[in-house]
């Protein structure tokens, strides 16, 4: 047995010199890498999607290694922008970045990235904006006069904010400067079909992803992200950006046909891309619009060879659109799943009710509240479809069926 500690020496010093077998527990440190946090649920290195109320939703940030998996919108607007958010945050934290495409130019992409603000959003209960806002004693006393009971009670968050300070903002009325471009590796398909076309070679490879994978590959081992070949300058974070995966524009058929011929050629791209992130200090977020997926056991597959899915369902084109219930907001943010690692449980949001909003320089993720029924925020419009529902409610249900008395409960 450890003998006990004398004169306020700890344990651990005490243990020393009487030669027991009772030591300090002392954590591991993590590698001082830029743009990095240790998450505090697993322990798992993350970095920041560059959005950071998705940080929150999704337990921190994106670990290392992992994949994240968009889910498109209708039309592709929100998803791509959330690849450029993913891309610029890299940047500005000086990651390395690749970026694939069958559409747009990688160069085009990298040129449009939203730039980051001087100023941060302000955060609640942050020192510097309570010390600048704070008055006199007396005047503190004097805003709580009216609604004292208030005081003690949790102040709701409508926007998630993480605890500590990660990730930045970004102005998406502005471009980020040419001079703060980072190493950056490209793959743009039309150029590569072309080389092969030069060079008499099958096209058959492309629908099989393998130069896709290669590339990725040849980059993770030349950089010396796999732990191979040691980085000559300090180590950093590989960020891989994939758009559209899966659509016609790479010669894949899954989302023309319902029994498609190459069925299984996304999903042996997800299975091997997945071991070589596990392998490297490497991140990856991917588009794929799987509204246009007739056959949906495939994306079932695809949902389980990835760690993080997420899926936007945006409002243009809908009926929510001109619902005056959601003219706040410009879509519903849907998370599918979340990943376990070196846990039992994931770490899932407090809320499945989450909505997102273009603003005119940040895109923002809140909890979706909707404004009470019959409140002067709902039109004149759909007070009377509520009040018509309501009667035909009470038309149909108990000894109430002529609608003139209330339901019998």
């Amino acid at each position: 047995m450890a003998a006990p500690c004398h004169r306020g020496v700890s344990a651990g010093d005490d243990a020393v010199g009487t030669g027991t077998s009772f030591k300090r527990k002392v954590r591991g440190k993590f590698p001082a890498l830029p743009g990095t946090r240790p998450s505090v649920h697993n322990g798992q290195l993350l970095v920041s999607t560059g959005v950071p109320s998705l940080d929150h939703i999704l337990g921190g940030g994106l670990a290392v290694g992992t994949l994240l998996l968009i889910e498109e919108d209708t039309y592709g607007t929100y998803s791509h922008l959330l690849l450029k958010y993913f891309l610029a945050e890299g940047v500005v934290s000086g990651h390395e970045v690749f970026v694939a495409s069958a559409n747009d130019d990688p160069t085009e992409t990298l040129q449009d990235l939203p730039s980051p603000l001087t100023d941060e959003v302000p955060r609640q209960n942050d020192p510097k904006r309570t010390k600048d806002t704070s008055g006199p004693a007396d005047d503190s006393q004097e805003m709580m006069k009216i609604a004292w009971r208030y005081q003690n009670l949790p102040k709701v968050e409508t926007l998630p904010i993480s605890s500590s300070r990660f990730g930045h903002y970004y102005d998406l009325s502005k471009t980020m400067p040419p001079e703060m471009s980072a190493k950056s590796h490209r793959f743009y398909l039309p150029r590569i079909m072309s080389a092969n076309q030069k060079q008499n070679l099958s096209s058959e490879v492309t629908c099989n992803y393998n130069q896709l994978l290669e590339s990725i590959q040849r980059v993770v081992h030349q950089e010396g992200y796999d732990g191979s070949n040691p980085q000559k300058r300090p180590k950093t974070i590989l960020r891989l950006g994939i758009e559209s995966l899966g659509s016609v524009l790479w010669a894949d058929d899954i989302c023309s046909q319902e029994r498609p011929e190459n069925q299984h050629s996304l999903t042996r791209f997800l299975y091997g891309l997945r071991g070589l992130l596990r392998t490297s200090l490497s991140v990856c977020v991917i588009t794929v619009p799987t509204y246009l997926i007739q056959n949906k056991a495939i994306t079932t597959r695809l949902r389980s060879l990835s760690d993080t899915v997420v899926g936007l369902e945006s409002f243009i084109g809908s009926e929510m659109e001109a619902n005056p219930l959601y003219k706040d907001y410009h879509g519903l943010l849907h998370v599918h799943q979340i990943p376990r690692l070196n846990s039992l449980i994931s770490d899932g949001s407090d809320t499945k009710d989450l909505a997102f909003k273009l603003k005119r320089k940040i895109f923002a993720i809140e909890r979706l509240h909707l404004p009470p029924d019959l409140s002067d925020t709902v039109s004149r419009s759909s007070k009377q479809d509520l009040a018509g529902s309501a009667k035909l409610l009470s038309s149909g249900c108990g000894p109430a069926a002529g609608g003139e008395k209330h339901l019998d409960f």
